[in-house]
């Protein structure tokens, strides 16, 4: 996954699922067929009530029966159609969730091959940095007490930045194999620097047109939630990321 402020490898999700009856079905009970269930009148019945429930508690949880959301079609290996819900929220519009028709080989496997439902699930620390206002994931795991002392149970509050330590940038480009997969480098670097690590942006993409090689340019913002760091200890893990990226991922650095 990408690394920013939003994204981190450890979170908490919460998961639904509903299953309807044989009478909301129209009776039916035999979806052998996949193309002809997802162009049936019972496959709209599931995804609208999918769409209506769904949009209902995130109106709810935001406390704004007016709120602004749009669904996008989008995939995910057990539901079938996806899609995502996001929603406007401070001028800019934000993934809540993800959902779907729950594909009928789940069911399948579940004993459960004449039932049809929905199914989503929904990540809770992105849900709560938009109603509090917490700028980085990564502040879900301080221990600064700075931090836990501000929440209360049953109480939505406004998250009030304390003293934020200056980030260290660093650069790395390389010229890329064929196989070269982005997200390898992603994780690479999360294995390497941790939580120092705010954000990894590629900012340049080179193609030599002589040799059709392709060159990628990351900066990564190195930041502790917690104390100051320093150059020496930063240039150690950018030497490592380097040694490893060359040896891992076969590219060349530059």
């Amino acid at each position: 996954d990408e690394i920013d402020a939003s994204h981190f490898p450890a979170f908490h999700q919460m998961e639904g699922v509903k299953l309807f009856s044989e009478a909301e079905m129209n009776g039916r009970t035999d979806f052998s067929d996949k193309e002809a269930w997802l162009a049936s009148p019972e496959c709209d019945i599931v995804g609208k009530d999918l769409k209506a429930t769904l949009e209902g508690l995130i109106k709810y949880v935001f406390d704004d029966p007016d709120l602004q959301t749009r669904w996008r079609d989008d995939y995910f290996p057990f539901t079938e159609p996806s899609f995502e819900l996001d929603v406007f929220y401070q001028d800019e519009w934000l993934e809540v969730l993800g959902c779907g028709v729950i594909h009928a080989d789940v069911l399948e496997r579940c004993g459960l091959a004449s039932r049809r439902g929905w199914a989503f699930g929904l990540g809770l620390e992105r849900l709560a940095m938009v109603l509090f206002a917490i700028p980085d994931i990564r502040l879900f795991w301080t221990d600064d007490e700075r931090f836990h002392k501000q929440f209360k149970e049953g109480t939505v509050s406004t998250f009030k930045p304390y003293s934020k330590y200056p980030p260290v940038f660093k650069d790395i480009a390389f010229w890329c194999p064929e196989s070269y997969v982005e997200n390898d480098f992603n994780e690479l670097a999360r294995s390497i620097g941790g939580e120092l690590i705010e954000r990894v942006e590629n900012i340049d993409t080179f193609t030599n047109p002589k040799t059709g090689k392709t060159s990628n340019c990351y900066r990564i913002t190195y930041r502790s939630m917690d104390r100051s760091l320093t150059d020496v200890e930063i240039n150690a893990l950018q030497d490592s990321l380097r040694d490893e990226a060359a040896a891992a991922l076969s590219v060349e650095l530059r």
